[in-house]
């Protein structure tokens, strides 16, 4: 090495006792407490968030509501009283009773049980399909990422309440016929009450938005340093993407999914109101509305109820949405 190069690199190496002050324990904890995750710094904007809060709250109440729904129900959903339907609310019933003498709180309550299940369910097979395809259509690149959102692209060009009504149809009049491979899926389909047939059909139709984000963000990932330094040393692409690209991604789908949520609460809502969502006798608060709707003039309490039970829920979840994205972009740490 030649001298004057020797020197300097000596002259910027650090000397013992530096060294050892920078592994001192004070040290080392100063700089610990003063690092902060992502998550933990996202965590902390979210609770000065109190829309979110709020939303959070109504969200945790509702889940709630749905689990114990057996206990706190006061009647059988399935009781009916054809002597006393149309009941205004009294003591016996607190939001009356409907055309078939059902108590309406008891079917708002696990009304509330669908309409969380859908939101969730619906969801987390949405996030099955979606991120995977995103990521390796991101990842890869190429002929595979054309292909990919070549059929994106065609999916997109159907409407998606039409081609879930398409779903919706095979499942409930052709599927039971089918028999074979199809006969258990028919049969799960029954025993959750119609339910099943509403999973498949929102996972089908609306994981291409999920698609899209993961891709984006894969794209812009795949380049970093820690990316390309993976690479060279020849880790796996599968461990790539699991460990170092999917985690880094995480954050925007977690915000989709939450908005995604209110969305398929409502779609189930209006399947149900036309008769393509769960299978009576299993409440839901679409068909609470659309059995309701047919009296509204004389008992209001019948759509009221349902409705405002959806539009809360919506706006909660909406509420957490907003949070969620503000709290996990980075630059709102700056604001």
């Amino acid at each position: 090495m030649h001298p004057l190069v020797a020197e300097e690199v000596q002259a910027g190496m650090p000397d013992s006792d530096q060294l050892s002050l920078a592994g001192s324990p004070a040290v080392t904890s100063e700089f610990s407490s003063r690092q902060r995750s992502l998550w933990y710094d996202a965590f902390q904007r979210l609770i000065r968030n109190k829309a979110a809060v709020l939303g959070l709250c109504f969200i945790l109440f509702v889940s709630l509501v749905a689990i114990f729904a057996h206990v706190l129900a006061p009647y059988n959903y399935r009781e009916q009283d054809l002597q006393n339907v149309y009941q205004s609310p009294n003591r016996e019933h607190l939001l009356g009773t409907n055309v078939y003498g059902k108590d309406v709180l008891t079917q708002l309550i696990y009304g509330a049980r669908v309409s969380i299940t859908v939101g969730l369910v619906a969801q987390l097979i949405i996030l099955m399909i979606g991120v995977p395809i995103g990521a390796i259509s991101g990842y890869l690149g190429g002929r595979t990422d054309m292909l990919i959102m070549r059929f994106v692209d065609v999916m997109y060009a159907f409407p998606d309440l039409l081609l879930i009504i398409i779903v919706m149809t095979f499942i409930k009049g052709a599927l039971p016929q089918a028999g074979g491979l199809f006969a258990p899926l028919a049969k799960l389909d029954e025993a959750t009450g119609g339910l099943m047939g509403v999973f498949i059909a929102l996972g089908l139709t609306w994981w291409l938005t999920v698609a899209r984000l993961v891709r984006g963000q894969i794209l812009s990932l795949r380049q970093q340093d820690y990316t390309l330094a993976a690479r060279s040393l020849g880790v796996p692409t599968w461990r790539i993407v699991s460990k170092h690209l999917l985690p880094n991604a995480l954050a925007p789908v977690i915000v989709a999914a939450t908005l995604g949520v209110p969305q398929a609460i409502m779609m189930e809502a209006g399947l149900s109101f036309i008769g393509m969502g769960v299978d009576p006798p299993t409440p839901s608060w679409g068909m609470m509305i659309q059995e309701g709707a047919r009296a509204m003039r004389g008992y209001p309490y019948l759509v009221l109820a349902p409705a405002a039970a959806i539009a809360l829920t919506m706006l909660s979840f909406n509420f957490l949405g907003d949070g969620l994205r503000d709290a996990l972009d980075p630059g709102m740490g700056n604001r």
